[in-house]
């Protein structure tokens, strides 16, 4: 089933893609806000039930709805997946931002480009250099195809096969929404942010991510110039704060031959790390900038970017239509 639901949500997507203000993102803030309103009052331990509340508790009321569903009738449980996976995962849910980028910096619209990037990203970027623009754009893009397609992919299958259905991308998403909600959305909006409940769910987040971004990053590097993203994996992961984002952008840096990482004004995420020597970053043209080796960002470098994405996309479905179909024959 898994499968065919992945294919399924990843075609009526592509028909029917949600708008950029959606009401599913509304229900998450709204349902993640009311978790942290009634169920957190200060103590350490609250952190921990506001977080359960928020990820845990719509996880497994879709694991049981499946259950539940599966009982009567495949197909209705199928199209409970394809709709969960639908609302979970997506290239639409960040890529009109990334084409409307593009095409501003094609028509020679560079100001208009670094609006939308500011706008997506909620970013200071109006004195970034094109270079360093680019590299920007290309960085958050292919973050934002682990954390909307590859990470929910994954989380999806593993938690399928044992029988609770979309459980698992709607963990992942829920997880991966509140690691944004706690650190950005509570400052903009002016809410006090508990710290704890802040650093708790980024925490769990990455240990729910450590699988997955190290499987983005293997695709990325069978699709690409494997033994440069191998080694890139290896030597620069350290540039960013966080590993597995370390690891995703580095393996795609390699498999694309594009520098990335370097040093970042305050604010413009994704974080680097403090200093390139404290990485362990062996190459000299690293240890100088900071940066993975390759050729600084151009234009034609965001078509490449998109061709490493769809290309990873189509290994991966066809490992699970193997995976289904050595399950059918055994």
């Amino acid at each position: 089933m898994s499968f065919f639901a992945v294919l399924f949500a990843l075609l009526l997507e592509q028909i029917k893609p949600l708008p950029r203000d959606n009401w599913v993102h509304d229900a998450l803030a709204s349902w993640t806000r009311w978790a942290g309103r009634n169920f957190d009052a200060g103590r350490p331990h609250h952190a921990r039930i506001v977080w359960a509340v928020t990820v845990l508790v719509p996880a497994g009321i879709a694991a049981l709805i499946h259950v539940l569903i599966s009982h009567y009738s495949f197909f209705l449980a199928l199209a409970f997946d394809v709709l969960a996976i639908y609302l979970t995962l997506g290239f639409r849910q960040f890529s009109h931002y990334f084409t409307d980028i593009r095409e501003a910096l094609e028509r020679g619209d560079e100001e208009h480009a670094r609006r939308l990037l500011a706008e997506w990203r909620h970013l200071d970027v109006s004195e970034l250099p094109r270079t360093e623009l680019l590299r920007h754009v290309i960085e958050h893009s292919l973050l934002a195809a682990h954390r909307h397609v590859f990470g929910v992919f994954f989380c999806y299958v593993v938690l399928a096969a044992l029988g609770l259905g979309p459980a698992g991308a709607v963990a992942y998403r829920m997880a991966e929404f509140a690691s944004r909600y706690w650190t950005f959305e509570c400052r903009s909006m002016g809410v006090a942010v508990n710290e704890r409940l802040r650093d708790l769910s980024q925490t769990l987040f990455g240990l729910i991510d450590h699988v997955p971004a190290r499987l983005t990053a293997f695709g990325f590097a069978v699709v690409g110039n494997f033994e440069e993203a191998v080694a890139g994996w290896r030597r620069d992961a350290g540039l960013w704060k966080r590993a597995n984002e370390g690891i995703i952008l580095s393996a795609a840096a390699g498999a694309v031959g594009v520098q990335l990482g370097g040093a970042a004004p305050p604010g413009v995420t994704p974080d680097r790390a403090s200093a390139s020597f404290s990485a362990g970053v062996e190459s000299e043209e690293a240890e100088a900038t900071g940066s993975t080796p390759g050729l600084a960002p151009e234009l034609g470098h965001l078509g490449s970017v998109v061709g490493l994405v769809w290309r990873s996309v189509i290994l991966w479905m066809l490992l699970l239509a193997l995976l289904k179909l050595a399950n059918l024959l055994g």
